[in-house]
């Protein structure tokens, strides 16, 4: 149910923000699996039922003018209704919902991290982006030619599927260690992912820095390798070593020259100060480094963002459309790649310059902002098994559905906040009390109040969550054990894990190959491909 107190903003009001560079957080509160079966481009999925774990991080600015919408699942009050407790001043509601995007003639957009996917397919066809397929690549590692193969998504991707000798170099380190890892100036490049966004980033990326050696993306990634009959490895640890000072010089100055022909902005770190003091506008913070150099030393209140990452999931990082980024590293190659790209879609990108070994004063790994929460009842794991060898405790796992299906405790229920609704009431399993769970058990302390609310009966938090009782080496199953609810907090991505059906991949890349029609019917994205000399 609508409430109509809070005010409503059209398919025009949007489009005219988006025109006009204004900021703007278009909030999808659904689960992602809805989310992914169609929104607006530069709609942001925030679900229901995380929205007080992500918000803080990617909307940090009270002001901003956020719009939020659902596909009629009467989601959105209760999503101003916290927003609003939070301290958001600015929220509205989308009129007419997704129906009235579409109603109001907008495209709409499947699948996930649509600006990235849209900006790669349309980087390829105004650049040219040399590739290769499945088939040539396989005869050149036959063939006993120096070849290197490049894997440009993240480490544990690369561990799950990888193509036979292939070398994890996620997309923003490629330009830093390239020199390094091909022994000869006529060593074949390849750059693979798993579909086309990073493997067309990353090969362009080093076509722009102007790597000598012969660079080809491979086509359509690990699924055009599967989808050619060809085999992939599993479990490989090859990874990038240290870079050399003569590599990473030249890196640096081939960097600088791609991103000042970019249009990217300088910025020192008082500059950075002020702007952030000034709250005039959203101001992103991102170490563009690996998570390993960002946990030995960051700047405070940079949020570790691998470069090659922030590029593909953009939306996710930076949720308010219209807001400055900021980049930070240590050697000017990641920051300055990373910022060549993320001007090109549009976004006003600065890179920090002058920083010292000094200002890298913080250190740990990133940990996102939440709201403060009034105390709640804990117990240990070890009380927990104590009171399931009674009857009356039923446990209630708010993680996610495949961390659930992997490993629980015994007897554990699996749900969503979204489910903990009047109506949601009849699916939750009668108990006298109470325990609510997560990985962590962050997520789970915000559904206390709401299931004490909703059953009346007693409620506490599992100390530690599930990787504490894991710890304590207390029992665990596996399996869709007690589903109270569809298994929609994911999106099944079809270039994702290993056993996808050719029909699915070949779909998805069907679908790539139509999305700079679907840009061109858009008309909102303001990406700007730009040719790059540093040859």
């Amino acid at each position: 149910m609508v409430d109509h107190l809070i005010h409503t903003r059209s398919y025009h009001d949007i489009r005219q923000a988006l025109s006009e560079k204004q900021e703007l957080a278009l909030i999808d509160v659904r689960e992602e699996a809805h989310y992914a079966e169609g929104h607006p481009l530069f709609a942001v999925n925030i679900p229901l039922s995380k929205l007080e774990i992500e918000i803080l991080d990617r909307v940090p600015r009270f002001a901003t003018p956020i719009t939020l919408y659902d596909n009629g699942e009467g989601l959105v009050s209760q999503a101003a209704a916290r927003l609003k407790a939070l301290g958001y001043g600015n929220v509205a509601l989308l009129k007419g919902d997704l129906q009235g995007w579409r109603e109001a003639g907008g495209e709409l957009f499947i699948d996930v991290n649509s600006p990235s996917k849209a900006f790669g397919e349309l980087v390829e066809s105004r650049t040219h982006t040399p590739s290769l397929p499945a088939e040539e690549v396989k005869a050149l590692l036959e063939s006993g030619e120096p070849v290197v193969v490049l894997d440009s998504r993240r480490f544990d991707e690369y561990q799950t599927m990888s193509i036979p000798g292939g070398i994890s170099v996620p997309g923003a380190e490629l330009v830093l260690r390239v020199r390094d890892l091909v022994p000869s100036p006529t060593t074949r490049v390849i750059v693979n992912c798993a579909g086309r966004t990073r493997s067309i980033i990353g090969t362009q990326s080093l076509v722009n820095a102007g790597i000598t050696n012969p660079v080809f993306a491979l086509r359509n990634g690990t699924i055009g390798w599967t989808l050619a009959g060809q085999k992939l490895e599993h479990g490989q640890s090859r990874r990038y070593g240290q870079s050399s000072d003569a590599a990473r010089s030249q890196a640096a100055r081939s960097a600088r020259s791609v991103a000042d022909q970019a249009g990217v902005k300088r910025l020192t770190l008082t500059q950075l100060h002020q702007w952030q003091q000034a709250q005039t506008h959203t101001v992103y913070l991102f170490d563009v480094r690996d998570p390993e150099e960002y946990a030995s030393g960051h700047l405070p209140g940079a949020r570790s963002t691998p470069g090659g990452q922030l590029v593909q999931e953009t939306d996710h990082y930076a949720s308010v459309r219209g807001a400055r980024i900021v980049l930070a590293d240590d050697d000017g190659v990641r920051a300055n790649m990373s910022a060549s790209w993320l001007v090109q879609m549009g976004w006003d990108v600065s890179v920090l310059d002058g920083l010292t070994p000094g200002d890298f004063s913080e250190q740990g790994g990133w940990a996102a902002k939440v709201p403060a929460l009034a105390t709640r009842q804990e117990i240990s794991p070890a009380e927990l098994s104590d009171w399931l060898n009674t009857a009356g405790t039923q446990v209630l796992d708010f993680t996610s559905s495949a961390n659930y299906v992997a490993s629980h405790i015994p007897g554990a229920a699996w749900l969503q906040r979204s489910l903990l609704t009047q109506k949601g009431l009849q699916a939750l399993p009668t108990a006298e009390r109470y325990v609510v769970t997560c990985g962590s058990s962050l997520l789970a302390r915000y559904a206390v109040e709401e299931l004490q609310q909703l059953s009346g009966k007693p409620v506490a938090v599992l100390k530690g969550g599930n990787a504490a009782w894991r710890a304590s080496g207390l029992p665990v199953e596996q399996g869709e054990s007690l589903l109270l609810q569809p298994r929609t907090d994911r999106y099944r991505r079809p270039y994702e894990g290993t056993n996808n059906s050719a029909k699915s991949m070949q779909d998805y890349l069907d679908w790539e190959f139509g999305l700079i029609a679907q840009l061109n019917r858009d008309g909102t994205h303001g990406f700007n491909v730009l040719q790059i000399n540093n040859r």
